[in-house]
């Protein structure tokens, strides 16, 4: 699969250019938490070589999970992150007396509706399992797409962002739905109906995502951020890699090397 797909509308509005870019002299090297999927990629194919452009040394740890991202950049052990949505961060900081803060969106790639043993909507029977993401965000982002397709409703008093199946007030085929780590959905896939995946997991398992059938409306919360430390929020640095991230030559980027899997933000 191509790391960069390009058949949605890229919207990116009135870009910046890098002129913006102040380069920090007392910052020059930027170090991040790596990991193995679209959004660390995107960063090095599309961003790093602006920071570079500007004078900066850029940096990646990897690192196995997002847990363990996050507690490196709120321990100081790296600079900045490219792997989360605000929901998560928020869920990170109350958790784990956390301090992150997130800068600008970035390009997301939507969670959807796969293919488990069956392949199409329509062929949805009574009793029919579904796998979804055991944490709390995308749970909640799982159960508000099989809503949108209209298999369940939820309670609409609730905060959207954080649906259980509690929340669930009809199930007229009486779905059952399996939450399970996400990373683990795909090698199980056909012991479902169907499953909900998120972008990530979608590229990491090399699914195509075209085979999507149905996918979410991304809501503010669940666009991937650029995530610091909050005493760096104003550091010249991190407000250097948001604009790098809004910048014309990253729009061009986008231009040519998008083709279907992310959806980019207004900036």
């Amino acid at each position: 699969m191509k790391l960069v797909k390009n058949t949605l509308v890229l919207a990116l509005g009135l870009a910046l250019s890098t002129s913006s870019l102040a380069f920090d002299k007392d910052h020059p090297t930027l170090v991040f938490s790596k990991s193995q999927g679209p959004y660390s990629e995107l960063f090095i194919a599309g961003v790093q070589p602006i920071l570079e452009k500007e004078g900066y040394t850029v940096k990646g740890i990897d690192m196995s999970d997002l847990l363990q991202a996050d507690l490196a950049l709120n321990d100081g052990e790296v600079d900045f992150n490219v792997e989360q949505h605000t929901a998560y961060a928020n869920n990170f900081n109350k958790l784990q007396d956390g301090k992150l803060v997130t800068l600008t969106p970035i390009p997301t790639v939507p969670a959807g509706i796969y293919p488990g043993a069956k392949n199409d909507l329509s062929k949805v029977e009574d009793g029919d399992t579904v796998a979804v993401p055991n944490d709390a965000a995308n749970t909640a982002r799982a159960y508000k797409i099989l809503a949108k397709i209209g298999w369940i409703k939820l309670d609409p008093n609730k905060d959207q962002s954080t649906i259980t199946q509690n929340d669930i007030i009809e199930n007229p085929h009486s779905l059952k739905f399996v939450e399970m780590k996400s990373l683990n959905i795909p090698a199980v896939a056909t012991d479902f109906a169907y499953i909900v995946i998120t972008g990530s997991i979608v590229y990491n398992a090399k699914i195509d995502p075209k085979t999507a059938l149905a996918q979410e409306d991304i809501a503010p919360h669940l666009l991937l951020q650029l995530t610091v430390h909050e005493k760096n929020k104003d550091s010249i640095w991190a407000q250097d890699i948001k604009a790098a991230y809004q910048s014309k030559e990253f729009k061009e980027y986008l231009d040519k090397n998008n083709d279907g899997l992310w959806f980019v933000p207004k900036y």
